[in-house]
């Protein structure tokens, strides 16, 4: 089988002592606001650039084209096609990719909540600036700041949920990241569709300045946070984890966890550098998931929707006012989906919801392609019927809702949760730069892309999905209910990546667990 087993005999795997404390959930909330950062931006910017007054102020050129009734410029699939305009949005997530290297670094030695505060920090100065700008040096700046809180944040947040949640909820907690991003996202295409009615030119900077709302929330948040167990073993202080772990788990025999935390710990300890060392064999399974997993999570076209879905309604021929509608359905549909995950994941496991809304995907994503080609063709000229427009916004909310209960929160949380604590800082840094990198190329080239490969480029996401689908069903192991120290175990059993572990790797009581293939 592609994921793999385990049995089990003795002591089950991961059956600590303790159980779900109110602290630990509470905990996981605040930490999870850190998402909101990411969705805000996610959501805004995509409305932003869709408002007449932003692009008469900054992009005039695109406001005229996008005006300019003249049959040169009636194709509709290259209305918004400017570099420049791209970049505004893309240039936070190359902030980001940049970013995320020094995050691992300063949560490996300082912890994870100070790279919470440090990202928060940040983006709240790259609100403030994004609010105020008067030219584009200020604009691109301002997204450079929240570049570097965007990426310290998705370095750290989602192993401090790994972390602090019991493995039977890990998952349903650490989904509480993507549940603050697609709140995040909902929050900001609603404020879109109501400061697009602010006369005066200015409805756009209340948008771009309520970016600091999150961003106060996750730094003084991360102020009141207490670290979790693992980095406060990782830098020394066994007692004070040992407290925090009882304090976490609510109870006082925590014998067994300890020890492997500290087992862990004493292994990360002989790794000077976890770079060097995620590039052994040993970790082949962890490099190759943590890179393929972001990687193929951006190629599902996702942002395509998420950075640019009032453009995009636009150009299928939605109004104003309803393109931002439009858009603030799909963030509804978003969050919604989202909580299936939070209730399933834990329940019937990452592969069964990788693969089910990955299929779902296909679909929605091939349905559309037809539809835009069969109406549009390769001039973009055409318009839909508004019964026609109804369907293709349900084929969107319907590839919206799989992505969001599958590719969503699992890429963020698989990742998370496989690497071994001596290269786990680096194995989530390779998660949130190879993320961000794609998020950067797709934002950058998706208006060219969509100018050039018109209602193909639907058919392009669809392949990569497909493609991203085989790859989960044959090669990531099932992580549900799996202390995260002992992925060990899980990557040996695996039909793949078993040859990759040596007996060495799998820490914990042999004798209470036994897993086969």
């Amino acid at each position: 089988m592609a994921g793999g087993g385990f049995a089990t005999h003795g002591r089950p795997s991961g059956n600590y002592e303790g159980g779900v404390t109110a602290f630990v959930v509470i905990t996981c909330m605040v930490a999870a606001m850190g998402g909101l950062l990411f969705g805000y931006d996610l959501g805004i910017s995509g409305g932003v650039t869709s408002m007449d007054d932003f692009l008469e102020k900054f992009f005039p050129s695109v406001y005229h084209k996008s005006k300019d009734g003249t049959a040169r410029d009636k194709n509709e699939y290259c209305k918004y096609d400017n570099h420049l305009l791209t970049l505004f949005t893309s240039s936070l997530y190359l902030a980001a990719l940049v970013a995320s290297f020094f995050a691992s670094a300063i949560t490996r030695a300082s912890g994870r909540k100070v790279s919470m505060f440090i990202g928060g920090l940040a983006f709240l100065i790259g609100a403030i600036l994004n609010g105020i700008a008067v030219n584009i040096t200020m604009l691109i700046i301002g997204r450079l700041l929240l570049g570097v809180g965007v990426g310290f944040a998705n370095q750290s947040v989602p192993v401090y949920l790994s972390e602090m949640a019991p493995a039977k909820i890990r998952g349903a907690l650490n989904i509480g990241f993507q549940m603050a991003i697609t709140v995040g996202i909902l929050v900001a295409n609603f404020v879109n569709y109501g400061t697009a009615e602010i006369k005066g030119g200015w409805g756009w900077r209340v948008s771009l300045a309520l970016a600091a709302v999150p961003a106060v929330l996750m730094t003084v948040g991360s102020l009141f946070l207490p670290d979790t167990p693992n980095s406060i073993i990782e830098r020394g202080h066994h007692e004070e984890a040992r407290r925090m772990l009882q304090k976490v788990r609510g109870t006082e025999n925590v014998d067994h966890e300890f020890r492997d935390l500290v087992a862990a710990s004493e292994a990360a300890k002989s790794v000077d550098n976890p770079w060097k060392n995620i590039k052994q064999r040993r970790y082949r399974p962890q490099l190759v998931i943590c890179s393929f997993i972001p990687f193929f999570q951006q190629l599902t076209g996702i942002n395509v929707i998420m950075f640019y879905a009032p453009v995009l309604f636009k150009t299928l021929g939605f109004g104003d006012k309803a393109s931002l509608m439009s858009a603030a359905i799909s963030g509804v549909v978003n969050v919604v989906a989202t909580f299936v995950s939070v209730f399933s994941v834990d329940k019937y496991g990452r592969r069964a919801l990788f693969l089910e809304g990955g299929i779902q995907m296909i679909i929605c994503q091939i349905a559309v392609g037809a539809m835009i080609g069969f109406r549009f063709g390769v001039t973009g000229e055409g318009s839909f019927s508004k019964l026609e427009a109804n369907f293709l916004l349900f084929l969107i909310c319907a590839y919206v809702a799989a992505f969001a209960w599958s590719w969503g929160p699992l890429g963020w949380l698989v990742p998370s949760e496989i690497c071994p604590l001596e290269v786990r800082s680096a194995g989530q840094a390779i998660n949130v730069s190879v993320n961000m990198f794609f998020t950067f190329i797709i934002a950058q080239g998706f208006l060219s892309m969509l100018c050039h490969m018109k209602f193909g480029l639907f058919f392009f996401f669809a392949g990569f999905v497909i493609l991203m689908t085989i790859f989960v069903f044959l090669f990531v192991p099932e992580t549900k209910n799996v202390p995260i120290e002992e992925m060990g175990r899980v990557m040996k059993a695996h039909w793949f990546w078993g040859k990759y572990i040596p007996d060495e790797a799998v820490i914990g009581d042999a004798d209470d667990n036994h897993y086969t293939a």
